[in-house]
């Protein structure tokens, strides 16, 4: 787990702890037919802030420490003058031990991004009820980013946090915002964190920490012993795959490693690499072709 923080003194200003999160924002709004771009530079700031500013949780983080994420945000309609339509990608990424390399934990597209935001007011959250869909979006995805993030320390180092992003979702029930509710897709913030409390998927939850713990963090010093214990995730990837082919998890999971996947077996034993292939392709045909490049890269 990520190390506690008493004091922290910073730019002359004093804080008992840094938060927990350091996420870039853009706002996009090309889309939009209007000379005035200046409701959407306060939009930018206030989502920067109120993402940056939060204290999510009650960990104490190292400036440090702070997860690296972004949130980019595409405006594709101003339905009225303070309803927006728009989609949100969100990606985070975690250090790997002794190296300067970051691995991707995180990237998602959401489409289902509908809010209202009035110019200048403050964005405001509550964990018992829906404020509005625009913080309750973004907090969804705070929870979601800093629980996954845990997940790579610690084995189930998320629940809490998972538990948090469940209680946004069951707040947001009634809510005439899409992306909250089970029967509206099989790839929605429902499901997203569903998967993750889910017995179903015990496996892949275990496979965030091992992956990442046990194989990114010992390649450093041991490529080969880290390797391994990759393979083994793979293994148990194919297994929940097994039982729940089109789970939303699944999918992504390779969004966010199957680059790196390659990387890691391209300097591989040839007996190592074919074991490997065999596997991705199977459990992500979508990426069948990029895993073949990995048999054709030469060897350590």
């Amino acid at each position: 787990m990520r190390k506690l923080l008493t004091i922290l003194f910073t730019l002359g200003f004093f804080c008992a702890s840094a938060q927990e999160l350091n996420c870039t924002v853009q706002v996009n709004s090309q889309q939009v037919q209007q000379s005035d771009r200046r409701i959407f530079e306060t939009l930018q700031k206030a989502i920067y802030e109120f993402i940056n500013t939060t204290k999510w949780t009650n960990d104490q983080y190292q400036l440090t420490e702070r997860i690296e994420c972004s949130m980019f945000i595409s405006i594709s309609q101003r339905v009225s003058a303070d309803e927006f339509k728009a989609t949100i990608q969100v990606q985070s990424r975690r250090p790997i031990y002794k190296t300067s390399y970051n691995s991707t934990i995180l990237n998602t597209n959401d489409n289902d991004f509908e809010f209202k935001y009035i110019e200048f007011q403050p964005l405001q959250f509550s964990e018992s009820t829906m404020l509005s869909n625009l913080t309750s979006v973004l907090a969804f995805y705070s929870y979601m980013i800093i629980a996954m993030d845990n997940e790579t320390f610690a084995p189930n180092g998320g629940e809490v946090y998972f538990q948090k992003a469940m209680a946004i979702v069951n707040n947001a029930q009634g809510a005439v915002e899409k992306g909250w509710k089970q029967f509206e897709s099989t790839s929605n913030r429902y499901w997203f964190v569903e998967n993750f409390l889910n017995p179903r998927f015990k496996l892949m939850r275990e496979s965030y920490y091992k992956y990442h713990r046990q194989g990114l963090d010992v390649m450093t010093a041991d490529v080969e012993t880290g390797r391994t214990a990759i393979t083994e995730c793979l293994n148990n990837i194919k297994k929940v795959r097994t039982d729940q082919q089109n789970a939303y998890l699944l999918r992504l999971w390779f969004n966010s490693k199957a680059d790196e996947l390659v990387n890691i077996y391209t300097t591989a034993f040839p007996d190592v690499k074919a074991k490997a292939v065999a596997i991705l392709s199977e459990v992500d045909p979508g990426n069948a072709n990029k895993y073949k490049k990995i048999l054709t890269a030469s060897s350590q």
